[in-house]
């Protein structure tokens, strides 16, 4: 888990601790989700800036989890 403290709270990056604990790889996610490598190393290191709901549905219907599984904001 990745925490990245902005302004107001701290961001949980989730992403790479659900790849671990069902042992898929970075690029087995890329090439199942059609996600670009880029986009989920950052979700990994918390380098990511914005996110697209359209990919992180596809991450969550294809690691069976919600957005929060994958990303937690924490006031």
């Amino acid at each position: 888990m990745v925490k990245v403290n902005i302004e107001n709270g701290t961001y949980l990056f989730k992403l790479e601790d659900i790849l671990k604990e069902k042992k898929i790889s970075i690029n087995k996610l890329m090439r199942d989700t059609n996600t670009d490598f880029k986009v989920l190393k950052r979700m990994m290191t918390g380098e990511l800036i914005r996110f697209d709901i359209y990919v992180m549905a596809r991450l969550c219907d294809y690691l069976n989890c919600t957005i929060t599984d994958i990303i937690e904001y924490i006031s």
